[in-house]
């Protein structure tokens, strides 16, 4: 029987979307005759994390569908034991690159990742806990069922479970590696009281995302698209498009994987949104099909994110991903240029390339990101209130963030050419080292 990790990396208090979750597991049991292995990865405080386990022990004995609920410390056990057995150099700095301290978007699904490859899992499927499922006549809006409708079959074969194709012929033999689709609800960023104060400066700050020698209508139109996801429409019916999918059109509490997951892992970088995007890019830049549908989920804002120490946490994260955007903005253009390249001739991609391209970026010049800060302070400032006393406390942090953006690229690049060998000895794991 074919067995799927569904995954849900959480720091909060979720209980309702971990009770939601396993209804879509047990969907996926009944439609498609799978075994499902709901894997939450639980960083959250005792007394969420006793919620998580209550919630998560009404599926205890349902067929087909096992439930991995691991705190912190079981994580960082099985981690210890997979780099043991992955004899690579450097382990406390892998690590802390796959469970580090701080908020790391990237390094949870790294560990989803390679939890799903000690499971057994041909594919994981990743949903956020500030997000929950829409409903039509009654009834959850599943995206599980167009994932594996679709996922891991050539592409020619799934042609027969999608609405429509843009996919051309000579796609015909790859597999289908990505299935996606985005939200409806409050933006992904939150920008909306920016954007109440000074529509211009939301487009100086927003506009810091793209390549510095994009042209001004380039620059207006990704901020006129950015973090909206699929905008306030309802689901109403079905719609499943083979293509390749654009990376805009895929969020990460909205996706599944195949394959490609095994080969090179996200960004491990800390305190910066976006950084687990990049397989988006990877697969669309490597023409693999994918499937783009319409089942998007619900994105909504927690409270801790309206609090003081909410903003300034929530403002560093969006302050680094503008600086990550140096480094990966080169490497999305270099793959954009390999293309097909990218892949061998079993339609695997060769991670050298990723790897080097991601090693070329460190040499890069930070003069956009002194620029980019430059911008931010400006900005931040000319909004004024809480986001000019943010300003105060960055500028004494310039060159340390300038420093912790390259170190980042440095550090995934080092990940990237561990993979292999870690996804390899995470096969081997027992599974129940998962739960010592």
């Amino acid at each position: 029987m074919r067995k799927i990790c569904l995954t849900l990396p959480t720091n909060r208090a979720c209980a309702p979307m971990v009770t939601a979750l396993l209804q879509e597991a047990q969907y996926a049991v009944r439609a498609f005759a799978v075994e499902v292995h709901v894997l939450i990865l639980d960083s959250s405080a005792p007394g969420a994390f006793a919620e998580h386990a209550r919630a998560a022990g009404a599926a205890h004995g349902a067929p087909h569908l096992v439930v991995h609920h691991l705190d912190e410390d079981a994580q960082r056990a099985f981690l210890r034991e997979a780099i043991r057995g992955s004899g690579l150099l450097k382990p406390d700095l892998l690590l802390d690159l796959m469970l580090p301290d701080a908020v790391s978007y990237g390094a949870c699904t790294n560990r989803a990742f390679l939890v799903a490859a000690a499971l057994g899992c041909e594919s994981v499927h990743r949903r956020d806990s500030d997000s929950t499922y829409q409903v039509l006549d009654g009834q959850p809006v599943y995206p599980v069922h167009h994932e594996l409708t679709s996922l891991g079959k050539r592409a020619a074969e799934a042609a027969d479970g999608v609405t429509a194709s843009t996919l051309e012929a000579h796609h015909a033999d790859k597999p289908v590696v990505l299935v996606g689709s985005s939200f409806i609800g409050e933006l992904s960023v939150d920008i909306g009281e920016m954007y109440a104060i000074d529509r211009e400066v939301v487009r100086d700050v927003v506009g810091l995302w793209a390549p510095f020698d994009w042209t001004d209508e380039q620059k207006r139109e990704l901020v006129d698209e950015s973090f909206r996801g699929a905008g306030h429409e309802p689901f109403t019916a079905d719609e499943a498009l083979l293509t390749l999918v654009d990376p805009m059109r895929v969020d990460m509490c909205n996706v599944s994987f195949h394959q490609v997951h095994e080969r090179v892992p996200l960004p491990p970088a800390t305190d910066t949104i976006g950084s687990d995007y990049f397989l988006l890019h990877l697969v669309y830049d490597a023409t693999l099909p994918g499937v783009l549908h319409n089942r998007n989920i619900v994105n909504f804002y927690t409270g801790e994110r309206r609090t003081d120490a909410g903003f300034v946490a929530y403002q560093n994260r969006f302050v680094k991903f503008f600086l990550s955007m140096l480094y990966l903005n080169f490497v999305y253009r270099g793959m954009t240029a390999a293309g097909p390249g990218l892949l061998d001739d079993d339609h695997q991609v060769r991670v050298e390339r990723v790897a080097a391209l991601v090693r070329e970026s460190t040499l890069l010049d930070t003069a956009e990101n002194t620029e980019r800060l430059r911008v931010l302070d400006r900005s931040y400032r000319r909004l004024g209130g809480k986001y000019a006393a943010f300003a105060d406390s960055l500028a004494p942090r310039r060159r340390r963030l300038l420093d912790e953006a390259r170190q980042d690229m440095e550090d995934f690049a080092l990940l990237i050419e561990a993979w292999a060998a870690l996804v390899e000895a995470a096969r081997a794991t027992p599974l129940s080292r998962l739960h010592a």
